[in-house]
């Protein structure tokens, strides 16, 4: 009885890794050796550019939302015919007016029934189609943007592209370990996977900041996604209707990581929860799309396969004591195989060695994430409802 229960948990950790430690290779390999990338080319000065509206859901952002649009003016100076829109959703506070007394244009919406970013921006994509804009960049009310980013997206949109993820990053890595830690991780998920992907030229994803879609995306699959995770949700519709969201790696939107504990859990246990939610409700219908010929649904399947890293490396560390010498190998391959694919994004960031120290502290990392169960599996019902993370001073 013992020895069948000992074999059931070992084949259970393998099925739980494998596809993980397959797509993890697939992408790490992929990003450290092939060439190819998205280049963008600069368009004729004589030649009309996409006109392109700056999109930002704003929930309760009075604190910060005038620097958010501040810092996005800055970004549509360099760029031609485009505009920033703020959705003040929900909104309990002078988000709107703030942003319109810093410049931006807002639109004000209340629906207590159906909260959420997801809804927002379904009301602002339906409200602005129809004033002939080419396209839109989803920016979050918490983030900075490089300078270039809008013009850099509008050159991408004459190519011809119809949707594009730029980087993602944390702003304020020096602001605590557990900041520096995920910094790290978005270093290896909203980079390098992203980058391997593009190599591999399957679609990217999309990371819910800094993507964005053009009016024959939006029109052909409306951003109808009010889960906790609407970005993801939407982009498996994407890949579903044949579009691909390709990787823009030349600029990037920042944002700053939760320092305060109660915050960084509700914001990971909120994502992670979401995420988990899609595994459950999508994993069985694309496993089944790749078997009816569908390949393109092969890698949102093997991304959604993919852990959050820290169980992934949990769950290898447990396979590790597995009396079972095959195994233990395929562990110390896989262990390995992390930690190659985190320290190749940490030096493609360029400032390894203050990160590489970091590294020391994962394994407290590790027993924080698991200290997040109860509220991730909240998070990951049917029934869960989007969470604002509260804005920090740092």
């Amino acid at each position: 009885m013992f020895g069948a229960l000992i074999l059931l948990i070992q084949v259970a950790v393998l099925l739980l890794t494998l596809p993980g430690t397959l797509e993890l290779l697939a992408l790490t390999l992929a990003a450290a050796f092939l060439k190819k990338r998205l280049q963008v080319s600069r368009i004729h000065p004589e030649v009309s550019l996409p006109r392109l509206a700056v999109v930002m859901p704003a929930h309760n952002e009075a604190s910060g939302i005038g620097a958010c649009v501040a810092n996005l003016n800055a970004s549509l100076k360099q760029a031609t015919g485009c505009e920033l829109v703020v959705i003040a959703d929900n909104c309990q506070d002078d988000t709107a007016a703030i942003a319109a007394e810093a410049g931006a244009r807002v639109l004000v919406r209340q629906n207590e029934g159906r909260r959420g970013k997801g809804y927002a921006l379904d009301y602002a994509f339906k409200t602005l189609l129809p004033e002939g804009f080419d396209g839109f960049i989803v920016v979050d009310a918490d983030s900075r943007v490089d300078t270039g980013m809008v013009s850099e997206f509008q050159h991408a949109f004459a190519q011809g592209l119809d949707a594009l993820q730029c980087r993602y990053r944390i702003a304020n890595p020096e602001a605590s370990r557990r900041a520096r830690l995920l910094y790290i991780a978005w270093l290896a998920f909203n980079e390098l996977r992203l980058l391997g992907r593009e190599k591999l030229n399957v679609s990217v994803g999309i990371l819910g900041n800094g993507f964005a879609l053009s009016r024959a995306v939006l029109e052909a699959v409306p951003y109808e996604a009010g889960s906790i995770a609407e970005d993801m949700e939407y982009h498996l519709r994407l890949v579903a209707a044949g579009f691909q969201v390709h990787f823009l790696d030349t600029v990037a939107v920042l944002s700053d990581a939760p320092n305060q504990g109660d915050n960084a859990a509700v914001q990971r246990s909120r994502w992670e929860g979401g995420r988990f939610r899609l595994m459950a409700e999508h994993i069985p219908a694309l496993f089944f799309s790749v078997l009816s010929g569908r390949i393109r649904m092969l890698e949102p399947l093997a991304e959604l396969l993919l852990l959050p890293l820290a169980y992934h490396v949990l769950l290898l560390l447990v396979t590790l004591l597995m009396p079972w010498a095959f195994l233990q190998y395929y562990a110390i391959a896989g262990l390995l195989l992390v930690m190659a694919h985190v320290l190749l994004a940490i030096k493609g960031a360029g400032d390894g060695l203050t990160n590489i120290k970091a590294l020391a502290a994962v394994p407290f990392y590790i027993l924080w994430k698991l200290t997040l169960m109860p509220k991730l599996w909240r998070n990951a019902r049917h029934d869960a409802q989007w969470q604002r993370t509260d804005r920090e001073n740092l």
